[in-house]
C-alpha cells in the first residue's frame, strides 16, 4: 500500500511539474496531492469497504474531482479559460486511482501519455499559432472617452472580437484606456494594424497577456 501511494505521488508530481513550468494555477503540489489523495481513497475503499462494498469510497472520487475541476474553469467575454487545467486534474485523479488499485503499468502509461500530450500538443499550438492568448491594448489620448470607445468597438466588430475588460486612468491630464481582447497571435497582429489605421486610435500599443489554458 505504501508503494502505491509513493508511486501516485511521483506520477502526480511529474504532471504537476510540467504544469508548474507553464505557470498554470494547478501546479506541482496540486497535482501531486490530487493523485496521492485519489490513491489514498482507493486504498481505503479496498481496505475498509469489505469484499462486497470495496468501491463505495472510490466511487465518490469522480464527483469530488469534477467539483474541483469545475472551480478552475472561468468564463468571461474573452472566452473560457481553465479547461485544460480541469481536464488535467480529472486525468491525474484517475492515475491516482489506478495506483491505489495496484494497476501500476496502466498508471505509468497514462502518465507518460498525458505528459507527452501536454508538451507536444502545446508546442504544436504555439508553432502553428493556434494557442489563444489575452492581449492588452493601451492608448493615451485627449479625445473624449465616448469617441475612443466607439472607435474601438467599431474595429472589434469588424474583426468579430469582443472586449474582455477595460481600465481607465489619467496620464498628464489625458485619458489612458487599457482594454483586453482574446485571440491567436495572427489575429492580434491583424487587430493591432486595424486599430492603428483608425483616425481616432493613433498610438495604440499592445502587450501580451496570459495564454488561454
Amino acid at each position: 500500500m505504501i508503494a502505491r501511494l509513493v508511486l501516485a505521488a511521483v506520477l502526480g508530481g511529474v504532471i504537476g511539474l510540467e504544469r508548474e513550468l507553464k505557470h498554470r494555477p494547478a501546479g506541482l503540489r496540486t497535482n501531486m496531492f490530487m493523485c496521492f489523495g485519489s490513491a489514498m481513497f482507493t486504498v481505503l475503499s479496498l481496505q475498509l469497504g469489505g469484499p462486497n462494498d470495496s468501491t463505495r469510497i472510490a466511487a465518490q472520487i469522480i464527483s469530488g474531482i469534477g467539483f474541483i475541476g469545475a472551480g478552475s474553469i472561468l468564463r468571461d467575454k474573452g472566452g473560457v479559460t481553465g479547461l485544460t487545467t480541469a481536464a488535467t486534474i480529472f486525468v491525474v485523479a484517475s492515475i491516482g486511482m489506478a495506483c491505489g488499485g495496484g494497476l501500476y503499468m496502466l498508471a505509468i502509461f497514462a502518465t507518460i501519455l498525458l505528459f507527452l500530450a501536454l508538451r507536444a500538443l502545446g508546442w504544436m499550438e504555439r508553432r502553428f499559432n493556434l494557442k489563444p492568448l489575452i492581449m492588452d491594448y493601451s492608448i493615451v489620448t485627449d479625445k473624449s472617452l465616448q469617441e475612443i470607445v466607439e472607435a474601438i468597438n467599431k474595429v472589434l466588430e469588424e474583426q468579430g472580437k469582443e472586449l474582455s475588460g477595460m481600465r481607465l486612468s489619467k496620464v498628464d491630464g489625458k485619458e489612458r484606456i487599457v482594454f483586453s481582447v482574446g485571440g491567436t497571435r495572427n489575429e492580434h497582429q491583424e487587430l493591432l494594424n486595424n486599430l492603428r489605421q483608425s483616425a481616432d486610435l493613433h498610438g495604440v500599443e499592445a502587450a501580451a497577456g496570459p495564454e488561454v489554458d
